[in-house]
């Protein structure tokens, strides 16, 4: 029998489990998590901002724990890594997080460090069930133990309908958005580099039906690139001659409404990552009243759920060496829900039909001592 009997004949009524396979993007976007780390992370400020408001929320939570020690631990930083804002980013991105136990000679866990999600692989038993975990760094290959009271890494995920192993993460979903976006980007770039001017094409008609010999050809498209190209040459008069004439092409940007698109991606993409559009500055399809309602419904549906998903998980890892751990949220310290807690306390105070250990029960003070 293993400690306190937790593990103890747990193996045999398992059911088995199998991978589906993660998936980051598909189409034409990028399939690979680096690369939509990089374009809808690195290279996109709606994403980029999406996630930090949600993860930077997380790690700003007031957190209260059982134990002095373990509150101290989960918020000490470990390398310069701010443990809560770097889990979250992760499930965010990734859809998994690996909180590694650090410990000391005698055993005890010291340090809390998250592994970067996508070096991490599961080693499955024969029923599929994770026994271990691999974490790889080049040529290096670290095992981690993830059964028994103290495991060695923590596995948190979300939700992932077609994988028993691995969680589902939102870049994934926002890779459609964050590509149209991106593009969208980049044709107003090179909108700008061109004078913000429709393209157009040199036609030329001399009249007796001669056309322009290749090395004609390469000779005016190299003037045209050397002294008309360009933000430098904008409203520069351009001399032509030779039966040469000057047709405007393609669409205005207003008949391409790349504004209107690139707006619609930019409130998909804060939809795929759960953050009201208002709170990033976007308009349009905004149904809060206000900026603190909007930021009321962040932390309601947002960051809330996701901190109470990590602080549960590193609970149950932490119970080997802390026996009654227990790590929540403080509501009553969160500022952002500061109205709904004085309302919730004035119908309690008003409710003289309670006992005064059913109110505290309702407040979430628990019974006196």
């Amino acid at each position: 029998m293993k400690w306190f009997g937790r593990w103890a004949g747990r193996e045999g009524s398992r059911p088995a489990l199998a991978r589906g396979g993660v998936v980051f993007g598909g189409g034409e976007w990028p399939l690979s998590y680096e690369a939509q780390v990089r374009e809808g992370y690195a290279r996109n400020a709606v994403a980029q901002r999406a996630v930090k408001l949600v993860a930077e929320g997380v790690g700003a939570v007031p957190v209260t724990a059982s134990d002095p020690a373990l509150g101290a631990l989960v918020a000490a930083r470990s390398g310069g890594q701010a443990l809560l804002e770097t889990v979250a980013a992760q499930m965010l991105l990734h859809g998994n997080a690996y909180v590694q136990m650090l410990r000391d000679g005698d055993g005890n866990v010291v340090e809390l460090f998250a592994l970067r999600p996508e070096r991490v692989a599961v080693e499955a038993d024969a029923g599929g069930w994770p026994a271990a975990y691999r974490y790889r760094v080049g040529e290096r290959v670290t095992r981690l133990t993830a059964d028994g009271p103290r495991p060695d890494v923590v596995h948190l995920k979300t939700f992932h309908p077609l994988d028993d192993h691995y969680g589902l993460g939102c870049l994934g979903a926002a890779a459609g958005a964050v590509a149209i976006h991106n593009a969208s980007a980049r044709w107003h770039k090179a909108l700008l580099d061109n004078a913000a001017r429709p393209s157009g094409a040199l036609v030329y008609d001399p009249g007796d039906g001669s056309v322009l010999s290749a090395d004609q050809q390469a000779q005016l498209q190299a003037e045209m690139d050397a002294s008309f190209a360009g933000a430098m040459n904008a409203g520069r008069p351009m001399l032509l001659q030779g039966g040469l004439k000057w047709q405007a092409l393609s669409l205005s940007p207003a008949d391409m409404d790349f504004v209107g698109l690139k707006a619609a991606a930019a409130r998909e993409i804060a939809l795929a990552f759960g953050v009201p559009p208002m709170l990033l500055g976007l308009p349009g399809d905004s149904t809060h009243a206000n900026y603190r309602e909007a930021n009321r419904a962040l932390w309601r549906l947002a960051i809330l759920p996701l901190a109470g998903t990590i602080l549960a998980g590193l609970e149950q890892a932490l119970r080997g060496w802390f026996r009654h751990a227990a790590l929540s949220v403080d509501l009553d310290r969160v500022p952002a829900l500061a109205e709904d807690r004085e309302r919730l306390w004035a119908a309690v105070s008003g409710a003289d039909f309670l006992s005064v250990a059913e109110k505290r029960r309702m407040v979430g003070l628990g019974d006196m001592a």
